[in-house]
């Protein structure tokens, strides 16, 4: 190759890349084997990705062969009463020896304007170029809570999501939208009513130690509103046998019990940012990406 001309392209990855993207994932050591991206890039496949927006990413190729690939989730989300366009900059690589091309991956990534991006789990060295291309943090940590020991929000009631959930002014349809997807997803969807409104929320399960199973909170309108309910959606967790939840956060939840942690930071770019409480589409549950992939820095 490097005795030919170098004709450098970066273009949408189309179905029948399946395999090389896989290679690439696999060359830049992000865990997880053959099957476990076969099935992630399917279910990327499935995904109902908003029209003009790539469905998978974008493939770097040098003389016709591909060297570099980024994997982009590009999702129709509920903000209040609109539905705005969110896009989960996950996985990339590049062979070091084409890196001085990475950057039209990037470009060709962040080219929608309307859009808001974010970064959910950012390696040391991304997060040094992170600026640069024009986002802000707006996460620092977890708070881990005991939700059940919360004061009893008297009135309510939880339920899980289920197919048949009706829009009205309450519950839009993009909301039940999310509830249901990540149903599918394996998480847990569940809807409070309370003084005759709902409200939605998902958990992901994750098993930390082997033994201990906490609910982290993907999807709510807001940390405000897991506070108010947080009593009884605890203790129907804890009839599942799950007694810890995360939230995302940058430092203690006023109304919980429990403990503050730094973690991977979360960031973003674009018109409307991400509250804290709702990942919904990301990396963790569209992908089952649900440990902290690493670009590869093999020389």
């Amino acid at each position: 190759m490097a005795s030919k001309p170098l004709r450098v392209r970066c273009r949408q990855i189309r179905d029948d890349d399946a395999d090389a993207v896989v290679r690439l994932l696999q060359k830049g050591g992000f865990g997880g084997d053959r099957d476990f991206w076969a099935i992630s890039l399917r279910r990327l496949a499935n995904h109902p990705t908003p029209e003009g927006y790539p469905k998978f990413g974008y493939l770097l190729e040098v003389n016709g062969v591909p060297v570099g690939m980024l994997l982009l989730i590009s999702s129709l989300v509920p903000a209040g009463p609109e539905m705005k366009v969110r896009c989960n900059v996950s996985s990339w690589y590049v062979f070091p020896a084409f890196r001085a091309y990475a950057g039209l991956l990037v470009a060709h990534a962040l080219r929608h304007k309307d859009a808001t991006y974010f970064n959910i789990s950012p390696t040391l060295p991304t997060i040094a170029h992170l600026a640069a291309q024009g986002y802000t943090r707006y996460c620092d940590g977890r708070f881990l809570a005991l939700p059940a020991l919360s004061l009893r929000s008297f009135g309510a009631r939880v339920a899980p999501a289920a197919p048949g959930l009706k829009a009205g002014d309450d519950l839009s349809p993009g909301e039940i939208g999310v509830l249901l997807s990540h149903l599918r997803y394996g998480c847990i969807s569940v809807v409070v009513e309370a003084d005759g409104r709902r409200h939605p929320f998902v958990f992901e399960t994750m098993t930390h130690f082997r033994v201990v199973r906490v609910a982290y909170l993907v999807y709510s309108r807001g940390i405000a509103e897991f506070v108010r309910f947080a009593g009884p959606l605890g203790r129907f967790l804890a009839r599942r046998g799950i007694v810890l939840v995360q939230l995302d956060g940058s430092g203690p939840v006023k109304g919980l019990i429990g403990h503050y942690f730094q973690a991977t930071p979360k960031y973003f770019r674009g018109p409307d940012p991400p509250r804290l409480g709702d990942i919904a589409y990301s990396e963790r549950e569209v992908l089952g990406l649900r440990f902290p992939p690493s670009v590869g820095t093999e020389d």
